[in-house]
């Protein structure tokens, strides 16, 4: 019987923002579920987008025994501990010398490929290399990784092979892992390690310029298939994730197979373009100006996206900026309860919302003024009387096409109502990217005429489709939308913070 360990560690590290991801994030259940370890891994984690379900499911068809270890994610946010990094360490390496005792084939690491520890840049390649050290070169060692992976030379050199998904929002996240099944069933069938390619682009790319559900990036990706299709190899490009301060920071094309090098640099060809890689941002003001413009001749709701305070990108979502340039233009005196904000993370005010009940006005201070990248403060918190129009519960089941059927714990939680705008306030941090988030407090998007989401792509999969409109906002927040904003220390002077 065909024996493979599995087991996984997610985050996305943001070193320039406010908050460490501590082993407690790693057990909230905020953005992924909580750590687990041992058989209750296959069992909560079986059936869900994400890349160890889409592996777990290979693996039954192929009828491999699997040997479940520790999975273990975190929203993103500043730098792992290195008390979280080597708690996980440990428990996967425990994991790995027990099951060698009884006899291991492979190993597969569902990975992210952007978390930065206190002590390790680099922290996914020195897991890969802890593991190999472990298993010897004989032992295949297959990772998934996601799109924005800041694919390392360590991280290329200790696996057999790594695959990353090929969407944003990551609607593939478990055809991805099934993509790292199917590497590793044929690396156990050749007996070696497939020949491997890699180029790196000299340019960090936004955020807000990678989504695959428009130009380029749809078509690179459409490109990345059919020369995939043309060779026989399997090939990956990772954008990179471009607010993590280290000198591999930055986008990478790879493949594995007989044919990867020419594969490889005839995609490189296309993405290394710099030009077509430029995001369009708005500022706060002008943003709101143009949604409230758009929203007087469409039905649909106007979809502004407060980028810079993204919690899928290590912000807090806990900024005023959107909310204020809201007020400050009328937005919901002009509709009434049709315009909304979320989800704004504000354990306080959710917990007086509770204590209040419904239909109470309460005097509170909402939100925080944070320190940003730029050294200063973003607006401060909205001094004012609130309405409690509803009230939520801890967990959310994700229902759209990412992260499908995911329970999300976003703590007590509440809708506030402030001249005619509603504001989804949660106790947890949980970016908006499921209009199920919206209604855990009451508020139906759908029926909005704008609506604000603390998200930078992610929310398009489940928003665009009920949306006449979709505006990036760039207001004051943690989270630079441009990494040229950024005060880099460690970056590669070779490579460019902007296209």
């Amino acid at each position: 019987m065909t024996r493979i360990l599995v087991a996984g560690y997610q985050h996305e590290t943001n070193t320039f923002a406010p908050s460490l991801a501590d082993w407690a994030a790693f057990n909230t259940g905020e953005s992924f579920p909580a750590f687990v370890r041992g058989e209750a891994m296959v069992q909560q984690l079986t059936g869900l987008n994400l890349p160890v379900a889409g592996f777990i499911d290979v693996a039954h068809r192929e009828g491999w025994v699997l040997v479940p270890s520790a999975w273990a994610g975190a929203t993103p946010s500043s730098y792992v501990t290195r008390d979280a990094f080597e708690r996980i360490s440990q428990a996967i390496l425990e994991d790995v010398r027990a099951a060698l005792m009884q006899g291991l084939d492979g190993v597969y690491l569902d990975l992210h490929g952007a978390a930065v520890a206190e002590h390790a840049d680099d922290s996914e390649g020195e897991l890969l290399a802890r593991v190999r050290a472990l298993v010897g070169p004989s032992v295949p060692l297959v990772a998934s990784l996601d799109l924005h992976a800041n694919v390392t030379q360590r991280m290329l050199s200790e696996a057999d092979a790594l695959v990353s998904y090929r969407t944003y929002p990551h609607v593939d996240m478990a055809a991805t892992g099934e993509r790292a099944a199917l590497l590793l069933r044929e690396r156990l069938r050749s007996g070696q390690r497939p020949a491997q390619h890699a180029r790196r682009l000299p340019f960090l790319i936004a955020l807000n310029a990678q989504s695959t559900w428009m130009s380029p990036a749809q078509e690179m990706y459409a490109a990345l298939e059919s020369i995939e299709a043309g060779t026989g190899c399997t090939l990956s490009f990772c954008m990179g994730f471009p607010a993590s301060d280290f000198p591999e920071c930055g986008p990478v094309v790879w493949g594995h197979g007989g044919a990867a090098q020419q594969a490889v640099e005839q995609l490189f060809a296309w993405v290394s373009q710099p030009a077509q890689w430029q995001p369009e941002f708005l500022p706060a003001r002008e943003a709101v100006e143009q949604a409230l413009a758009t929203a007087e001749h469409h039905v649909k709701p106007v979809v502004v996206a407060d980028t810079q305070d993204n919690p899928g990108a290590g912000g807090d979502s806990n900024t005023t900026g959107m909310l204020h340039a809201l007020l400050q233009q009328g937005a919901g005196r002009r509709w009434p309860q049709q315009v909304a904000l979320g989800l704004l993370f504000d354990p306080e005010a959710a917990r007086k919302a509770h204590e209040a009940g419904v239909g109470a006005v309460l005097e509170l201070a909402l939100g925080r003024a944070v320190p940003t990248f730029t050294g200063e403060l973003s607006d401060p918190p909205l001094q004012a009387r609130f309405t409690v129009k509803a009230l939520g519960d801890d967990w959310c089941q994700i229902k759209g096409p990412m992260m499908t059927g995911m329970r999300v714990h976003i703590g007590p939680c509440a809708c506030l109502e402030i001249d005619g705008i509603l504001i989804a306030v949660a106790s947890g941090k949980m970016q908006m990217l499921d209009r199920e988030l919206f209604r855990a407090v009451g508020i139906q998007p759908e029926q909005m005429k704008l609506v604000v989401v603390k998200s930078s792509n992610h929310f398009r999969a489940d928003f665009t489709p009920v949306a006449s409109r979709v505006l990036v906002a760039k207001a004051s927040g943690p989270m630079a939308a441009d990494p040229g904003d950024l005060p880099w220390k460690k970056l590669d002077p070779r490579t460019r913070t902007r296209p």
